[in-house]
């Protein structure tokens, strides 16, 4: 009889990628930087452990969505208590926090549970062009 063997990645370096969100669409660049979280450009991929990298995005400000979304798209929060849905447009709520734009999308795009929590705390979203990672010679985002 035989047996299946178990594969179990080893640990890595952590490799750090630097993408800028300068007119790309929302969804796109989400799902790139959610596969690059999650280790999928690695051969050594395996869906239940954490081997992916690190991934800064720069210029969240000039993200852009296709079509009539800046007015149709919403995001909801609710406080628990009877009455308090709160409900605001994108075209709002990129001017208030771009950043939490695409930590949303990216969120929404990873496992929803403890390990996706974790793969979460490896995304770096700034505002503008400068970010304080130089020391880590991020390489562009492929």
């Amino acid at each position: 009889m035989q047996k299946t063997q178990s594969f179990t990645i080893k640990p890595e370096e952590r490799e750090w990628f630097v993408v800028s969100a300068g007119e790309a669409p929302l969804g796109r660049l989400a799902a790139r930087i959610a596969a690059i979280l999650r280790g999928k450009h690695r051969p050594t991929f395996t869906r239940h452990l954490d081997g992916g990298d690190f991934v800064i995005v720069t210029d969240a400000e000039k993200i852009r969505l296709t079509g009539k979304k800046p007015v149709q798209k919403m995001y909801y929060r609710h406080s628990g208590w009877p009455g308090h849905l709160r409900a605001e447009e994108y075209r709002h709520f990129i001017a208030r926090r771009p950043q939490a734009v695409i930590m949303k999308a990216v969120r929404g795009m990873l496992p929803h549970n403890r390990l996706g929590a974790v793969m979460l705390k490896r995304l770096r979203v700034y505002k503008g062009s400068e970010h304080p990672h130089e020391a880590q010679q991020a390489k562009p985002l492929p």
